[in-house]
């Protein structure tokens, strides 16, 4: 078991020796996000309803975290868009993502 073990650390340790530096280039994110900026984060045709979930929610990026699907579903949001939204809510609440300053180009 010992054995193992030291023969997996040594070959941590040598494959970060030898491995070039790699270049990070952070991208820029939005210092205050609100409801339209969310939307516009999550892009894949979402920020057309933003203007329907800003004046429900009031602009609260908070109410619109706490949503859930069946209101989404009164305002007439498409399933697929009801998915998206409520994924990237769970995921920006948990710290994992956050919307770019800059929309990202889709080929």
């Amino acid at each position: 078991m010992a054995l193992a073990f030291a023969s997996h650390a040594r070959r941590l340790l040598l494959a970060g020796a030898g491995a070039p530096a790699r270049a990070f280039r952070a991208q820029p994110y939005q210092a205050k996000v609100g409801v339209v900026e969310f939307l516009n984060g999550v892009g894949k045709g979402v920020e057309t309803h933003a203007a329907k979930l800003e004046e429900t929610v009031g602009g609260d990026l908070q109410r619109l975290l706490e949503a859930r699907t069946l209101r989404l579903k009164k305002l007439g949001i498409p399933c697929k868009h009801r998915k998206l939204i409520l994924s990237f809510a769970h995921k920006y609440r948990l710290g994992l993502w956050k919307p770019r300053a800059e929309p990202r180009k889709v080929e």
